[in-house]
């Protein structure tokens, strides 16, 4: 076995998904003491081989060796079993338990559980690396943050000595960023090796210590973090030569298309989202939207479209041809969309909004056009032409336009959602989450079309995660914090730290 400080030796690890190769012939070394940055374009095979160290899928060929043994990992207690633990982008907790809860949940275990020695190894575990988690806390009180700690301390509980982390810090503020990284440093200096899978390459050159990249499912290399930069790793990424610069070309004439003045809106338990929300936005124009997860960003973009009910306030859409005035407030998402306003809005769960899983590429353009046949026939033709375009102009790898959306992978049904949303040529287009989980290259052909729509004269509203992104691409940038504006600042000269410390100012919830 080569190299002796590798813990996990993964060798010619193949997998297949019907006629599609996720990973063909992969060799990967993961080291102890060591954090790994696994980088590679949406559908390259980087979680789906995580997931078959992590025991969620089995390897159709290859061989995967744990220190110096090889194993037969079947299933997430197998990889437990081997000290290996994965946590994903999307948690597994449940709300009402307790972090301790949580952390011992489906655990073995004889008689009854002495939750006083639970909570004090917790809080050994917190004090050796730097966490901070009280352990009766329960779920539905914390930040995205906090539940992104009880899921590392579960694994950590449970022995893991290998940890690989899916997009850790999609949805974190750089404050917080700052913190994950001060602990996964002190891990990997108490000898636990490290995988991170990411996007985000400045955040790469700042935690890792080696870089491996994946393209089309094979392995293509790995590089010692301090010997590269972000522009060779996206070049080995891609196979080619690819911009980094995001283009950010001056608004022409800006005018009020959308007025926002004294939003309030609660939920269906009577807990205020929004507080007195006031804003423009403006043709030519991008306006970000930056705050922590669920402080009203989804909240504001769907009142703007017409699907959440609102207490108070006003919502004006000025018209470009008339300059008249509408109010949206009160009409229902279909007359709303007809005056031009179109919400590209991509959740967490891309496929419970805005797209149809059993459907093919063709019938999911079909939604936004079928009510404009004249006949008693859907009109088939245009869908399929605009399913064409879109996975033509935007990559989209598919086996076919026929292919249902559900078999696609999450980067490539994002492109799917916010093409589609492009194409109906609005006067206003809102986008929430539009590059999540999306590669560089990708990302960079979604901000690309937005600037075309910028450009277009129309105005632009960008709900986003990363920092970096919103302070280059966007020409203003509305704070929110527990629902209310905490500022708007130009995006042109702005300091991240700062906006990052608007977006927790404010402190609680905007129904406190």
């Amino acid at each position: 076995m080569e190299g002796a400080k590798a813990t996990v030796c993964m060798r010619e690890i193949t997998k297949t998904f019907g006629s599609t190769v996720a990973n063909n012939c992969v060799c990967l070394d993961i080291n102890k003491g060591e954090i790994l940055s696994l980088l590679g374009e949406n559908g390259s095979g980087k979680t789906t081989l995580m997931n078959m160290l992590s025991g969620i899928y089995y390897p159709d060929a290859g061989q995967i060796f744990v220190n110096g043994s090889e194993v037969s990992i079947r299933s997430p207690k197998d990889a437990f079993e081997l000290g290996i633990g994965m946590i994903h982008q999307h948690f597994k907790l449940v709300d009402v338990l307790s972090a301790a809860e949580n952390i011992i949940l489906g655990m073995p275990g004889n008689g009854r559980l002495d939750m006083k020695v639970v909570n004090e190894k917790i809080l050994n575990i917190c004090s050796l690396y730097g966490f901070d988690v009280d352990p009766k806390q329960k779920i539905y009180d914390m930040s995205v943050s906090q539940k992104q700690t009880v899921e590392i301390v579960k694994v950590l509980y449970r022995g893991a000595d290998i940890l690989i982390l899916d997009e850790p810090t999609a949805v974190l503020t750089p404050q917080e960023t700052d913190k994950l990284f001060a602990v996964l440093r002190n891990m990997r200096n108490d000898g636990k090796a490290v995988v991170i899978i990411t996007h985000k390459l400045h955040e790469v050159e700042e935690l890792s210590d080696r870089v491996a990249v994946l393209r089309h499912g094979q392995y293509i290399g790995e590089m010692v973090t301090k010997d590269t930069n972000a522009a060779e790793m996206t070049n080995m990424m891609v196979g080619r030569t690819v911009s980094l610069n995001i283009a950010r070309p001056e608004p022409k004439d800006p005018k009020p298309r959308i007025v926002v003045d004294g939003l309030t809106v609660r939920d269906i338990d009577g807990v205020k989202k929004l507080s007195n929300v006031s804003f423009a936005a403006n043709s030519g124009e991008i306006l970000g939207i930056a705050g922590i997860s669920g402080c009203g960003q989804r909240e504001l973009l769907e009142s703007i479209a017409g699907l959440q009910l609102v207490e108070s306030g006003s919502i004006s859409y000025i018209d470009p041809e008339t300059g008249k005035q509408v109010e949206l407030i009160g009409k229902d998402p279909r007359t709303i969309s007809t005056l031009g306003v179109a919400l590209s809005f991509v959740p967490e769960d891309r496929l419970g909004m805005g797209l149809v899983g059993n459907m093919d590429l063709t019938d999911n353009m079909m939604l936004r056009s079928f009510r404009r046949g004249k006949s008693m026939f859907a009109d088939r033709k245009s869908p399929r032409s605009l399913a064409e375009r879109v996975v033509n102009e935007l990559e989209v790898v598919t086996p076919g336009i026929t292919t249902p959306v559900r078999r696609l992978s999450g980067g490539n049904v994002q492109k799917i959602l916010v093409g589609r949303e492009i194409a109906c040529a609005p006067t206003v287009l809102m986008t929430a989450y539009a590059v999540r989980g999306l590669d560089i290259n990708s990302s960079y052909t979604i901000y690309d079309l937005l600037n075309q729509q910028k450009e277009k004269g129309v105005a632009v509203i960008y709900v986003g995660e990363d920092l970096d992104v919103l302070l280059e691409l966007c020409d203003r940038i509305l704070i929110l914090c527990g629902g209310e504006v905490s500022g708007i600042v130009p995006g042109r000269g702005a300091n991240k730290r700062e906006v990052g410390m608007m977006m927790t100012k404010l402190g609680g919830e905007a129904g406190k």
